[in-house]
């Protein structure tokens, strides 16, 4: 039976993911550090762990495997989902595969090297979460759930 796991830490999607499982009758696991409110809904189990770095993450990826979905931001998150044989979504829609995943990781470092070697800080953040990246989401999520169910 398939499963939607997400990491829940700043994800703009709980609730729609909540509403494409429950019409799916898919199990979902909310996973967090603490600070949400559970669901009333009883396909959906909220997940609370120990503080530290990465808790929620290893909490998903021990569990997560061939027929699962993943919905994470967390680049390394994923490529362990991956390799578990999960299929895994970012929050606006964009797939993590086989194909990119290196790609992704190797872009990550990058970024992470040039923040630590700029002294002033690098400016800005990452863009704002737009209706269309919700609605990308939604659709691309249904798409994930049924090609699991195969």
């Amino acid at each position: 039976m398939s499963a939607l796991y997400i990491d829940a830490d700043a994800c703009p999607v709980k609730a729609e993911a909540e509403r494409v499982a429950t019409r799916h009758g898919l199990s979902m696991f909310v996973v967090s550090n603490g600070g949400l409110r559970p669901s009333a809904n009883p396909l959906v189990q909220t997940i609370i762990v120990d503080q530290g770095a990465d808790v929620a993450d290893m909490w998903i990826a021990e569990r997560c495997g061939p027929g699962d979905v993943v919905v994470t931001g967390d680049i390394p998150l994923a490529a362990k989902c991956i390799e578990a044989g999960a299929r895994v979504l970012r929050h606006n829609g964009e797939r993590f595969t086989e194909a990119n995943i290196g790609q992704q990781l190797a872009m990550r470092d990058l970024m992470a090297d040039l923040r630590a070697a700029n002294p002033l800080g690098m400016q800005g953040g990452g863009k704002s979460f737009s209706k269309a990246d919700r609605s990308r989401f939604l659709d691309a999520l249904e798409r994930e759930l049924r090609a699991a169910k195969r």
